[in-house]
C-alpha cells in the first residue's frame, strides 16, 4: 500500500510511518492523554506497528497522530487521536480524519468504532453517530492499566 501524503497549509499529512516520531507519539500519549497516562514505549510501538497510522508533521515535528486498528477488510477502531494543542484549530485533525476515512480501503469497512470523551462534534462531522444497537456491544474496561 502506497502511504498517502497531503500538503496542508504548512503540515504534510502522511500515512508514511518513516518519517512519523514514535517518541513524540508516545511522549504526547504517555504524558498528555487523558486515556493512556504513563503507557510504557514498547505498548505505544507495539500499537503503531500492527495499526494503520496517519499523522500530520510540520517539518519533522509530529504535531497530530491518529489510528486505525483494523482488519484492512470489515472492521476498524479508531484510536489515540491527538492534535498538539499549539496546533489545535487549524483545521489539522478535520483534515487528517479525512484523509483517513476517503481511503478507498476505509470506505469498505463495515463497521469503524471508537470511543471518546470530549470530541463527538469533530467526529459527528465525519459520520461517526452513537450505537444504532448499544445493548449488543460490550466490552472490558481497564482504565488505569498503565498507572502505578
Amino acid at each position: 500500500m502506497t502511504p498517502l501524503e497531503v500538503v496542508f497549509k504548512d503540515y504534510t499529512i502522511t500515512s508514511d510511518k518513516t518519517i512519523m516520531d514514535i517518541h513524540q507519539i508516545h511522549d504526547w500519549l504517555s504524558n498528555h492523554s487523558y486515556w493512556s497516562q504513563n503507557i510504557p514505549f514498547e505498548t505505544v510501538k507495539q500499537a503503531f506497528d500492527y495499526s494503520f497510522c496517519i499523522g500530520a508533521m510540520l517539518q519533522k515535528q509530529q504535531i497530530a497522530f491518529a489510528r486505525l486498528v483494523t482488519d484492512y477488510a470489515t472492521f476498524g477502531y479508531l484510536a489515540d487521536v491527538f492534535v498538539i494543542e499549539s496546533h489545535r484549530g487549524k483545521g489539522i485533525g478535520k483534515m487528517m480524519l479525512s484523509q483517513l476515512l476517503n481511503q478507498l480501503w476505509v470506505k469498505r469497512l463495515r463497521r469503524i468504532m471508537l470511543a471518546t470523551l470530549d470530541a463527538h462534534d469533530l467526529y459527528k462531522m465525519h459520520g461517526f453517530l452513537h450505537t444504532a444497537f448499544p445493548e449488543r456491544f460490550m466490552e472490558i474496561n481497564r482504565p488505569n492499566i498503565y498507572r502505578s
